[in-house]
């Protein structure tokens, strides 16, 4: 019996893992979409915008694992069979000859059987309209050959985006704005879509519509540094204020695009900071390797830029680790000094730079390097020739190495002087090593401290608090405030006696 007893419970708790397993099974696409369509509708019937925020969370992934038999599939079962919005849809995906043969199953056939009529399948509500057209942008754009459907589509999307006038739509249209920019950077002509970019800018902005808001002014950002337009990305920028609320996604974009504008106007502590923000706000490396990358590539140049070198373990990291490869190569340059390593460097991963845009951020390092160079020789020598100083560093003649060593040393890089009778210099020693020792641990602890107290305020606007909860406490507050008002009264009536009001009142 106890055997069987125990035979028993083994085959329920295999039958209970066997269930788990199928519970944790992601739903296949099209189930995926149908509740999503549920959500959806839900979010427009209840006013909520969190139930479409939770359809938008999964998009990225759901876009991955679609295909368009999926999509028309999706489109054939939310929609009538005589609907004009279905027709419209299925008209945009590309046929195929699975779809051809369905076609031709599906033809009416010469059978006098009649059979009984299905029931009409309720119309979408048209949210459900433009999620679709969202999904059908980025099927499209997985081929070379749908980019220019999908321009064509895109702009017929924001033209019923714009004439539905809905304000459910805001969420949807913050993802259908960046479909839009992606359709228009892949055909080649970004430029088109700005005067688009801007007037649904200033319509959001009046609207209060901070979604999409968040996404036309980093669409706007892009596209002026796709041109190198970074005046007028810094005008923007200015003119603008980013809405608070938005997600952090498009604020990590945001503070991306601040740094390369900051980089490029010699700002270099406010793009460290930018920067900084823009990887703590991004997604996982894994998630989004582009995005990282990118932001990492800068971030070594502004920290080199300002006299840092950067940490080793972010050349370590094996999503950064093969695309910073020359940016690695470059830092040991910097960090030794040697001029010609740098130069042969830049040489060697021009075209890896120019592909980054950082070809000529990377060229105002040179100047880093001879200080470093000067540096190194000013703790070995005491005094040194400016003609060993030019064999040394690489440079080009004696006036250079002078000219070079006279602004180190009115910069406070070094302690020193120059002997021009001779043509010397001659090195003070530890004394000026301790002073800019000194002042660069105070910049680096003003940093530190700044930017801990950035994230100490965005952690606390980051808080949520439980829905009405501040009800429980008024209850309470007024329960207290009428047990005060009823011992007021009993004791000016004098119901109470001393031993109820505790021994000597």
């Amino acid at each position: 019996m106890k055997s069987t007893d125990k035979d028993e419970k083994k085959d329920e708790k295999k039958q209970e893992n066997k269930e788990e397993e199928v519970k944790k099974e992601p739903p296949t696409p099209l189930a995926e979409i149908k509740s999503n369509f549920v959500l959806i509708d839900r979010a427009v019937s209840t006013l909520e915008p969190r139930f479409t925020h939770r359809v938008l969370r999964t998009l990225t992934t759901l876009v991955k694992r679609l295909d368009e038999t999926i999509i028309r599939n999706a489109i054939e079962e939310a929609y009538p069979k005589e609907s004009t919005t279905k027709s419209t849809l299925v008209s945009w995906l590309p046929t195929t000859s699975e779809d051809v043969e369905m076609q031709v199953d599906s033809a009416p056939t010469s059978a006098t059987t009649a059979k009984p009529a299905a029931p009409v399948t309720p119309e979408p509500v048209p949210e459900v309209d433009i999620y679709l057209r969202l999904l059908i942008i980025n099927q499209l754009l997985k081929s070379t050959e749908g980019v220019s459907k999908a321009k064509e589509l895109s702009v017929e999307t924001v033209k019923k985006m714009q004439a539905l006038n809905r304000r459910s739509l805001d969420s949807i249209a913050a993802k259908v704005w960046f479909a839009v920019e992606r359709a228009f950077e892949l055909a080649g002509d970004i430029s088109e879509a700005r005067p688009m970019f801007l007037a649904a800018q200033r319509t959001a902005a009046l609207r209060h519509d901070d979604d999409t808001q968040a996404s036309l002014i980093n669409r706007l950002l892009r596209s002026y540094l796709a041109y190198s337009l970074y005046d007028q990305a810094d005008k923007l920028v200015s003119k603008t204020t980013f809405p608070v609320s938005a997600g952090n996604p498009q604020y990590a974009r945001y503070h991306y695009y601040l740094g390369r504008i900051k980089t490029v106007q010699l700002n270099y502590s406010d793009a460290h900071t930018n920067l900084q923000q823009a990887i703590r706000r991004a997604p996982p490396a894994t998630v989004a390797p582009g995005f990282y990358q990118a932001v990492h590539k800068l971030f070594v140049v502004v920290e080199l830029l300002m006299g840092d070198i950067p940490d080793r373990s972010i050349f370590r990291h094996p999503v950064l680790e093969k695309p910073l490869k020359g940016y690695f190569e470059i830092v040991k340059a910097v960090r030794t000094g040697s001029l010609s390593q740098f130069q042969q460097t830049v040489l060697k991963h021009a075209a890896l730079f120019q592909a980054d845009k950082t070809h000529t951020l990377i060229t105002r390092l040179r100047q880093n390097v001879i200080k470093t160079g000067i540096r190194r020789l000013s703790l070995s020598y005491s005094l040194i020739s400016l003609k060993d100083i030019c064999v040394k560093l690489h440079l080009d003649s004696e006036e250079d190495a002078e000219y070079i060593v006279g602004k180190s040393i009115r910069d406070g890089v070094i302690d020193g002087r120059l002997v021009h009778e001779k043509g010397w210099m001659a090195c003070g020693g530890a004394g000026g090593v301790k002073r800019g020792y000194g002042a660069d641990v105070a910049e680096t602890f003003s940093r530190r401290i700044g930017y801990c107290l950035e994230l100490h305020n965005q952690s606390v606007k980051a808080m949520r608090y439980p829905l009405n909860a501040h009800r429980k406490e008024l209850a309470d507050a007024e329960g207290a405030r009428e047990r005060e008002k009823e011992l007021a009264k009993e004791i000016q009536e004098g119901d109470l006696d001393d031993e109820d009001l505790g021994g000597e009142f």
